[in-house]
């Protein structure tokens, strides 16, 4: 089949678009993160991690933050393949134009981890940890080492990759994360987050007697975490976690792992919360 000239041209333009577009979307866009030059950025090379500075960025103490590094690998049984990158940008409008979120922390799968002007402000005048903050942030990151790109994007759970975050740093019962004691008198209350519609266009359908949703669910879900590993034990619960690094089967893998099917273990956490006062 002849390929017409219109064809052709409309290819042309749309490959000459590309081409224009992809460096500046690098160096100056949402690409930012991707890029191997850092254009208004300071780098400091530190023995654990990379951090990037913009030009007027407020930062925190450089070495509190390297010194988190051995307190995630402990926790994980893991060990980062290479340095996190970590960027402070001067201001919101900076952070939106060259971040993909509009979240206080994000931890990219290509290790990068950003942090907002704002959550450092918030630090400082104690509403957020950011200690805790970027200890959850950096259980991503090391995660996000030990898996393909497709398994970061697609499969692995998001449920769980937060329920050991927050459970990780004992985050619940800090800033807006409920305790795990609320998190459970709000279950009992009939509030209850289906990890299958976690991030999804579901989740705006599930209604939850609490005003911060996002918060109870990561509360939710780092109980769920703490439940298998009383239920089961810390090992196992490693193991299940490991290997879903290099899965595509989630379920398959919950239940070689733990010999029940994962919504069995849903309907016995839910009782288990039940059973508590």
């Amino acid at each position: 089949m002849k390929i017409g000239k219109k064809t052709k041209l409309t290819i042309c333009i749309l490959l000459l678009f590309i081409l224009l577009a992809l460096p500046y979307e690098l160096l100056w866009g949402k690409l930012f993160i991707y890029s191997p030059i850092k254009i208004g950025f300071t780098k400091h090379d530190l023995p654990n991690i990379i951090v990037y500075t913009q030009t007027g960025a407020d930062n925190c103490k450089l070495e509190s933050i390297d010194s988190l590094i051995h307190t995630v690998e402990n926790f994980h049984h893991l060990r980062f393949a290479e340095k996190p990158e970590i960027f402070f940008f001067k201001d919101a409008e900076n952070y939106h134009r060259l971040t993909t979120t509009k979240a206080r922390f994000c931890a990219y799968p290509n290790g990068s981890l950003v942090i907002s002007p704002w959550a450092v402000k918030e630090s400082y005048n104690g509403t957020i940890s950011m200690e805790i903050y970027l200890w959850h942030e950096l259980s991503h990151t090391l995660l996000y080492q030990h898996m393909n790109i497709l398994t970061a994007y697609l499969f692995y759970p998001r449920w769980l990759l937060e329920g050991i975050a927050v459970y990780s740093t004992n985050q619940m019962g800090t800033s807006w994360y409920p305790s795990k004691l609320d998190t459970y008198k709000y279950i009992q209350q009939g509030s209850f987050m289906p990890p299958a519609y976690f991030n999804t266009k579901k989740e705006n359908d599930v209604k939850l007697k609490i005003n911060n949703k996002s918060a109870f669910a990561y509360s939710e879900f780092a109980c769920k975490v703490d439940f298998l590993i009383i239920s089961y034990g810390k090992e196992r619960f490693m193991n299940y976690m490991v290997e879903l690094l290099d899965s595509w089967k989630p379920e398959s893998v919950f239940k070689d792992t733990y010999g029940i099917d994962f919504e069995t273990c849903l309907n016995n956490f839910r009782k288990y919360v039940d059973e508590q006062k």
